[in-house]
């Protein structure tokens, strides 16, 4: 259990590496020099790499280092359609199966964004966002789609976290969940759906210049 421990810490230090640049598209990651500079032993740094494998982030290669993915601006909007797909049947499954206690925690989750949204970072604040997503999915109650959900969520990570940097507004991203959270306490299908299209509907289109952007660089 400790092991398991520490290598999800690994893996969440390497993954805001990833998401703020300091390992860049491309970079390896070389396992040895990693578990040095960190002082832990390889068997949880390679359960770490295998973590961020499967997230999408990084990509195994054989008898070499890994590296940090740099998915095409194609796969990662195919993916994007696919999550869209997700969020709509998680807010139309919340809609008939939020407890009481999914709206509390999805409350908590809206009030921390509000009430820090001015204080921290980018990526602070990105992982707080992804936490009221995710509360929704789990408030869908619907084994099978959260897992999915996770696996694109996951894989979307970072080029979510490049357009959320670019585009910070406070009132948008606030008011958009806000109106999420009415639409899924009122048990308007319709209008959670349409919630959701307004606040992700750009969402690859917001993405395409900073991917190619970086692929022509």
């Amino acid at each position: 259990m400790a092991s398991e421990v520490l290598a999800e810490q690994i893996a969440a230090k390497l993954r805001r590496d990833i998401l703020r640049g300091e390992l860049p598209p491309g970079s390896s990651v070389k396992e040895r020099d990693n578990a040095g500079e960190m002082g832990v032993s390889r068997t949880p740094m390679r359960e770490a790499i295998r973590m961020l494998a499967k997230e999408g982030l990084l990509v195994l290669r054989p008898a070499r280092s890994p590296i940090v993915a740099q998915p095409s601006f194609k796969e990662i909007a195919d993916a994007v359609e696919v999550l869209l797909a997700l969020e709509n049947l998680s807010v139309d499954l919340a809609c008939r199966h939020a407890t009481a206690e999914d709206l509390a925690r999805i409350d908590k989750v809206h009030a921390a964004i509000a009430a820090n949204y001015d204080k921290l970072d980018a990526l602070d604040l990105f992982e707080i966002d992804m936490e009221f997503h995710t509360a929704i999915a789990a408030a869908a109650h619907n084994e099978a789609l959260f897992a999915t959900y996770r696996s694109y969520l996951e894989r979307l990570w970072r080029a979510r976290f490049l357009s959320a940097r670019q585009k910070r507004n406070r009132d948008r991203v606030i008011g958009h969940h806000a109106a999420i959270i009415a639409a899924i306490k009122a048990q308007d299908t319709t209008a959670a759906k349409d919630a959701v299209q307004r606040h992700l509907g750009n969402l690859a289109s917001s993405i395409q210049p900073l991917i190619e952007g970086e692929q022509d660089s």
